[in-house]
């Protein structure tokens, strides 16, 4: 979001003040809300100003839009404010929490299925979207030296994947100059396949995304397929276009439900994996990780050296100071949870998300596009005999759903199927089965007044979710 500078001049001043009901207990004037207050005030009432205005934010656990984690367990949180001031880039400052990032890479590549007889390489990051744009660069530099190896110009890379893909991406593809080719939607097909990659790839093709669980319906892209199409064309043509995978909610899922599902390093192109912490791996915003197959996948270039804090510190993350708290909860996770643990709530998470997908499908105007058997996440839509004849639209069921303080997202899917119109639930842990009984009932009640409302003017489109 793009902020822009308040016209002071241009409020009231009950605009631009704050004038809280207790404030003559402990002030004689309102406080500014554009400007840095001249004076001093008692912590304890900055903290109930602060703490009022985001009494006004929606409740996160009813929160059925985001993918990030909503709750942590009460040992996680003090670990977490203990670790706030510990900075994750100074690493000679703080041995044991970069000890710990350490750690936490060598987890997370065995899981991932890093071949045993290389270095586990990688790194966290501040959420899923930056570890994204470093496997891009990584592709980008690995796909230049080959080319520049050859003798060939490198003055035009593409990079292909589908239209779902978030829009971390995108703006990969715009920063460092490289030519998105998006694989559109078609038909029932919401996200990529190899026929449809294979035609959109040529000798500048940098790799393929691949997505380990689609934001817009949840579903798995078939990377076990695309990897078998790319091993064949690059044989070949004698290509090396390679593979990364965006897992940045399977990632964390399908290790643990889905382990006979070859999507990871045991795939001869992949040669990286992002994924966030902050989703499936139940750590609070916002922590990511970027894991390459080898070190060798790694270009020598994109590794900076600094020594001014002490000690030679080797680099490759677009960000450089960030609390190592989200680091230290993350290996809390893994200590605490184990895989079992972790099988256990995801296992949970998933037959909560059949369960209310199931009952949807019941109600009668809906229709599934997904049910939530890959990652807790799937999404529906009106059926077609219904909408033609409906005086409501799945926006006018979103804004309904938020008078009872719930935020379920609906929105149109992209090119080429702008036509159709879903909702969409995620499941995270905390969301109870009883929970999901209270939002069917509130569905129930939405469809019901909708239904009784023969004069009610439906919305066509909504403002509250972009992907």
């Amino acid at each position: 979001m793009v902020h822009q500078k308040i016209n002071l001049d241009r409020l009231s001043p009950e605009e631009a003040l704050i004038t809280p009901t207790y404030a003559s207990r402990a002030l004689t004037s309102a406080v500014p809300k554009y400007e840095i207050p001249e004076g001093e005030m008692p912590p304890a009432v900055a903290y109930n100003l602060i703490r009022d205005e985001l009494a006004l934010d929606g409740n996160s656990r009813l929160n059925l839009a985001t993918f990030v984690t909503t709750w942590m367990e009460p040992e996680a949180k003090q670990l977490m404010a203990e670790t706030f001031d510990k900075n994750m880039i100074d690493k000679d400052e703080y041995p044991q929490t970069a000890e710990i990032e350490l750690r936490c890479v060598n987890m997370i590549a065995r899981l991932w299925n890093a071949p045993e007889s290389e270095a586990a390489t990688g790194c966290s990051t501040i959420g899923s979207s930056e570890a994204a744009m470093l496997g891009g660069m990584a592709l980008k530099w690995q796909w230049r030296k080959r080319r520049q190896k050859e003798g060939k110009p490198t003055d035009k890379p593409n990079l292909v994947m589908g239209i779902n893909v978030q829009v971390c991406w995108e703006k990969f593809s715009r920063y460092w100059e490289v030519e998105p080719r998006f694989v559109p939607m078609e038909g029932s097909r919401f996200h990529l396949n190899a026929t449809e990659a294979i035609k959109l790839i040529d000798e500048n093709t940098i790799g393929v995304i691949a997505i380990m669980g689609s934001t817009f319906d949840g579903s798995y892209e078939p990377v076990q397929e695309i990897n078998d199409a790319l091993e064949k064309l690059n044989r070949e043509t004698g290509w090396q276009v390679p593979l990364h995978v965006d897992g940045a909610s399977g990632g964390f899922i399908a290790p643990f439900l889905d382990p006979d599902l070859v999507w990871d390093f045991r795939l001869k192109w992949v040669k990286s994996i992002n994924a966030s912490g902050h989703k499936y791996g139940l750590v609070y915003p916002g922590v990511g990780w970027i894991i390459w197959r080898d070190r060798q996948e790694l270009p020598e270039e994109l590794i900076f050296h600094c020594n001014y804090l002490g000690g030679d510190l080797p680099n490759f993350a677009l960000n450089f100071s960030r609390p190592g708290n989200q680091v230290v909860a993350q290996y809390y996770n893994f200590l605490r949870l184990g895989k079992e643990g972790y099988r256990q709530i995801h296992q949970a998470c998933r037959d909560t998300a059949l369960y209310l997908s199931g009952e949807i499908a019941k109600m009668g105007p809906f229709e599934l596009i997904t049910d939530g058997s890959t990652i807790p996440v799937f999404a529906w839509k009106l059926k077609e005999t219904i909408s033609d004849q409906s005086n409501y639209s799945l926006f006018d069921l979103a804004d309904k759903l938020r008078e009872r303080g719930w935020l379920v997202p609906a929105y149109t899917m992209p090119k080429n199927r702008q036509d159709l119109t879903v909702q969409r639930v995620v499941i995270k842990e905390g969301f109870s089965r009883d929970m999901a009984a209270l939002l069917l009932r509130d569905i129930h009640s939405a469809i019901a007044f909708f239904q009784s409302q023969s004069n009610y003017q439906s919305k066509l489109s909504g403002s509250h979710f972009h992907h």
